[in-house]
């Protein structure tokens, strides 16, 4: 059990504007993970495990990328119990995102805007802080499983992403328990095209080819899942399908032996759900309770168009037990989350994989 109830914490952060409020929280985490002060934030792991894309989840609550972008605080967010975290998005060099501001809090909404753009150290100053995590030497039978989040530096264009995104697949790949691949960010130009049928089916190619050399290199398979947006109509939610099928499953594939699988989703640039809120009208991407349902939408129908077997991981609104369920109950097999940890705290975390649980 955490010595220090969020609720005390969070005054002081909100306080502060958004961005300023996270580098301050990360920077505490980084001083005080593997310490004795990581007794502040820490909470027994809810136990809740699933075989899910090969792997062996913990439980079923994850953190979702973005958060953590450089990969400095895996040990002091695996100690807030979450099953699984992800970190990034990193890119192929490092790069200082959008101008700020750039973040901002709708508090009446229990929701978020960014427009951080990727900003990242790149992705050898990332590889040698994913090295030093010590999470796996800590986590018993079933530690904690890390999935690392690869994007496109700003700079490159469209066209050329894929060789940003196999750059990336081949540094982070020795490391990863699972890779995601981000192709839905609002935040860098055009990325966003690579959800459309020929980019997208383009990409899944080259992908597969190198993980398949890659597998061959360090003898071992790493499941690679797609980020999509909730941006998205039923058409287009389609398209997508269709193409995961195309290339990523298989007539033998099963809930536990499939290398591939969807995040469904990243943030939404819709802003009806937060009309005549302070910030509502900035550039970016929405997060946080008004982006539940919206992403929830996508996940049905996704598990109905991808079937029972194909792994899906919701994200999206997540701010209590119910929310975590609302996703299970929608397809998802695991959840993650990330604003919600910035309104509730860590508390969410146990809360969220408690009530996946106990679910009837």
């Amino acid at each position: 059990m955490s010595l220090l109830p969020y609720s005390l914490a969070r005054p002081f952060l909100f306080a502060m504007d958004a961005e300023t409020a996270h580098e301050h929280t990360l920077a505490m985490l980084a001083l005080t993970q593997n310490t004795p002060l990581s007794w502040a934030y820490c909470q027994e792991r809810v136990q809740d495990p699933i075989q899910l894309a090969g792997l062996k989840f913990p439980n079923r609550v994850g953190l979702a990328a973005g958060l953590d972008k450089n990969a400095h605080c895996i040990d002091g967010l695996a100690a807030m119990g979450f099953g699984f975290v992800e970190v990034g998005t990193v890119t192929p060099k490092g790069q200082p995102g959008n101008p700020k501001p750039r973040m901002f809090r709708l508090s009446e909404a229990n929701a978020l805007i960014n427009r951080l753009g990727f900003n990242n150290e790149g992705l050898d100053a990332f590889l040698a802080n994913v090295q030093q995590a010590q999470f796996r030497h800590k986590g018993g039978d079933t530690p904690m499983l890390l999935g690392l989040n690869i994007g496109k530096n700003a700079v490159t264009p469209i066209e050329n992403a894929v060789d940003d995104y196999l750059i990336c697949l081949n540094g982070v790949y020795p490391h990863a328990d699972y890779v995601t691949v981000n192709i839905s960010s609002p935040n860098t130009k055009n990325l966003r095209e690579l959800q459309s049928d020929e980019a997208l089916d383009a990409l899944i190619a080259s992908v597969a080819q190198r993980r398949n050399e890659l597998a061959q290199q360090h003898g071992k398979q790493v499941p690679v899942f797609i980020k999509i947006a909730p941006d998205l109509d039923e058409a287009q939610v389609a398209v997508i399908a269709a193409t995961l099928k195309r290339h990523c499953v298989t007539p033998d594939t099963t809930l536990a032996n499939s290398l591939w699988g969807v995040i469904a989703t990243n943030t939404t640039i819709a802003r009806d759900a937060v009309q005549g809120l302070a910030h509502a009208e900035e550039t970016g991407g929405l997060s946080g309770a008004p982006v539940l349902e919206k992403s929830n939408a996508v996940i049905r129908q996704l598990r109905a168009a991808m079937g029972p077997n194909f792994p899906i991981i919701g994200v999206g609104g997540v701010l209590s037990g119910a929310d975590a369920v609302s996703k299970i109950e929608a397809g998802a097999n695991v959840v993650q989350i990330y604003t919600g940890l910035i309104y509730k705290g860590p508390a969410l975390v146990k809360e969220a994989a408690q009530a996946i649980r106990n679910r009837t």
